[in-house]
């Protein structure tokens, strides 16, 4: 156990607490950390990033999280790549956001989001393997008293050149932690890369299938109790009374507790009591003015934010698109809009939270440790050294996890029980009423044609809800909202990839009461089934082919050009397709990586879609486990298709009434379609793999269906007109 030194609460809280998906903290990098801490560790720490035991075991610090995209093994991959280490031999762990802010943030950034896990750690993770082999390779030449410069390091094993003299890992890595650290530290050139680079398999793998691994609900402690907690189904509503006295007659029973202003919790010797408990709870809600708001209110007050004469931040202009618009020979105009979508990740939100006077400590699968830790130090009203979060392995995130709601309602409901254990979990119903939804939105768009069928100018208008404004305040550039431009903008990680004379894309931001979050590929979802159906809809009134007409704009846009050509020319565009098969195709980029896809579907009986084959390329700079890669697009689809399809959430009396899978569907592996990847990795940047190809997924398929029926579907989910998988 570290000795943690003492941190005043509030120091943290203020630079941590009011966090999304991700912490805007500086921080610089040591790779060593106190040299008594590292001396006193047993198994010795070489530094902050391994830990080599006796019997040479490998063991890899991930600070990022792991919820299925692979980020785990990709970070040890870009270790041990440096570290020349036997890859049989590795195994990973978590350190804890309490160690790490004791010892400077020694660890880096906690957050897992936006696809960054690895994009923007990669550099200060492989100095730490190469930092720790330089180390042992120094702790062996001591040894052989022989300069370290004629020693090398590979497979665990430092060979002396001159001599033939052989040590291992674990033979040195006691004297190589009290080594001092080097400062100068250079790295691998990938094309020399022998671990990472390669489609190796996944570390958790084994765990997963076996049973092994234990997620946040699989948690048990001596003595713990169980929580089960309903808040106001209306957002922004408060608790205005329960009556505790039936509920405290129920088998199992411990005790009421109120949470915050808005929730109550049972707490009892078993989940089951406790829900049981809850529900046969008289409660009554004030739920307030939002209990008025419906979907219908909501895409009203949406519908006239499309109205040019309204206020709108510009994300991205360039020439004059409204005089070229109102000089045209011709328009076209469309009108599309995207729902809430539910994260519904399979393991309901649970944390399990023990406190004392002295000490509170939290186990959950989190996506932001820090941010888990920051709420912890809030709630519990406790110093820094005297708590910390334990992560554990999540049964999904998507961005949900990213938040601190029910790590704050589990430490304020064990702060009423002090010495217990308590695990909140939370009911599937309570889960999907009570999340951050996938933003909703409107879109406009409109084209101007010269006489000659050129493209003069385009004009896209959004209107609706910003992520940052509910979640990140502070992240907003003079009220805008930079993010609601993903895919959209002039330059950056997420930048448009066609070249238009004359561009005006702007946001009219109105958030309504139901919060948005980081949903999975977050605002390039919507802005790519925006943009690239819009190109379908262009190409078709100038009578071009959709690739071609796409080609002529993307002239400056080489990477984005890439994409498309591969997946056109795998898919056989330009070809015949099969027999009552049609194609669409569309791309983008969007976290730093540059996507496209191309769709084979059929319909029948005008409103049953059969995706049959999905083409998607992918360039992310640089692919640490291209198997991996292949994996995260095929399991994007599943989200991008599902979301297309199934997804949306309806409000009602202020409320989501989608409550459960019965009423929010995915689908199902007989609707899945065969998969082509191209990881095609041109180098020299990093971008992110886990959301990017969710976003042309469903603009493929949407174009395809218009090349098969010639009906424009410009509303999503499909459900709600009645068309669903085949």
């Amino acid at each position: 156990m570290l000795n943690l030194p003492a941190l005043n609460r509030r120091a943290f809280v203020v630079g941590a607490a009011a966090v999304g998906s991700g912490l805007a903290l500086g921080f610089d990098i040591p790779f060593g950390g106190p040299e008594a801490v590292r001396a006193a560790e047993i198994p010795p720490e070489v530094n902050a990033w391994v830990v080599i035991r006796p019997d040479d075991t490998v063991v890899i610090r991930i600070a990022r999280s792991e919820m299925g995209q692979g980020t785990l093994t990709g970070l040890a991959q870009l270790v041990a790549e440096e570290l020349e280490c036997d890859w049989s031999k590795v195994t990973t762990e978590y350190p804890t956001p309490g160690q790490s802010v004791a010892r400077k943030r020694v660890w880096g950034d906690f957050s897992t989001g936006g696809s960054r896990g690895i994009r923007t750690s990669h550099e200060y993770v492989r100095k730490g393997g190469a930092t720790a082999r330089l180390m042992l390779i120094q702790a062996a030449a001591n040894e052989w008293k022989v300069p370290a410069s004629e020693c090398t390091a590979a497979n665990s094993i430092i060979t002396h050149t001159p001599s033939g003299r052989t040590t291992s890992f674990g033979k040195v890595a006691e004297a190589a932690a009290k080594v001092e650290p080097p400062t100068d530290v250079k790295l691998k050139d990938p094309k020399d890369w022998k671990i990472a680079g390669k489609g190796l398999k996944r570390l958790d793998t084994v765990d997963k299938t076996t049973g092994k691994m234990i997620y946040g609900i699989d948690l048990k402690l001596p003595g713990m109790l169980n929580a089960a907690v309903k808040a106001c189904p209306v957002f922004g509503g408060k608790l205005k009374s329960f009556d505790e006295a039936k509920a405290m007659g129920m088998k199992g029973v411990k005790k009421v507790v109120r949470v915050n202003d808005n929730a109550v919790a049972v707490v009892a010797d078993t989940w089951w009591h406790a829900k049981s408990a809850l529900e046969a709870m008289p409660i009554v809600w004030d739920e307030g003015e939002n209990a008025r708001v419906t979907s219908a209110t909501i895409a009203k007050w949406l519908d006239e934010g499309l109205d040019d004469a309204q206020p709108a931040f510009i994300g991205n202009q360039n020439g004059d698109a409204k005089a070229a618009l109102a000089g045209a020979a011709r328009k076209v105009e469309a009108v599309y809009n995207y729902p809430y979508q539910n994260h519904a990740a399979m393991e309901p939100l649970n944390a399990t939270a023990l406190y004392t006077a002295d000490k509170c400590e939290v186990w959950c699968g989190t996506q932001n440790g820090e941010a888990a830790f920051a709420a912890t130090l809030e709630v519990s009203g406790l110093p820094a050294d005297k708590c910390d979060v334990h992560k554990i392995m999540l049964g999904g995130g998507f961005g949900r996890r990213g938040q601190t709601d029910y790590v704050r309602q589990a430490v304020a409901i064990a702060k009423q029980m002090p010495g217990t254990p308590i695990k909140l979990l939370w009911s599937r119903e309570e889960d999907m009423q009570h999340g951050t939804y996938h933003p909703i939105t409107h879109c406009k768009l409109t084209g101007a044609f010269d006489a000659d069928n050129n493209l003069t100018a385009l004009h896209l208008r959004l209107s609706g809800q910003s992520i940052l404004f509910s979640l990140r305040p502070e992240a907003l550039v003079n009220g805008m909202d930079p993010a609601a431009f993903q895919g959209l903008a002039a330059s950056g990680e997420a930048a448009i990839g066609y070249s238009v004379p004359n561009l005006l894309i702007e946001h009219a931001m109105r958030n309504p009461h139901v919060p948005p979050g980081f949903w999975r590929g977050v605002n390039v979802n919507h802005n790519a089934i925006y943009l690239e159906c819009f190109m379908d809809e262009l190409a078709h009134a100038a009578g071009q082919d959709a690739v071609e007409f796409r080609r002529k704009l993307m002239t400056k846009h080489p990477k984005n050009l890439a994409v498309l050509n591969a997946v056109a020319e795998k898919i056989g565009w330009g070809t015949p397709a099969p027999q009552g098969v049609y194609r669409g195709i569309a791309q983008h980029m969007g976290y730093g990586s540059y996507v496209a896809a191309a769709a084979e579907i059929s319909v029948s009986d005008g409103n049953k879609i059969k995706v049959h084959r999905i083409v998607a390329a992918t360039d992310p700079g640089y692919a640490v486990n291209p198997a991996q890669i292949e994996r995260q697009i095929a399991g994007s689809f599943v989200y991008g298709l599902t979301g297309l399809i199934y997804g949306g959430c309806t409000v009602k009396d202020g409320y989501i009434e989608q409550t459960n899978f019965d009423t929010y569907n995915s689908m199902r592996i007989n609707e899945m379609p065969k998969v082509e990847s191209i990881v095609m990795p041109s180098g020299g940047f990093w971008g992110g793999v886990g959301e990017p190809t969710i976003c042309v997924a469903a603009p493929a398929v949407l174009n395809a269906y218009f090349a098969a029926t010639g009906k424009r579907l410009r509303s999503v989910p499909l459900r709600d007109q009645n068309i669903s998988f085949a």
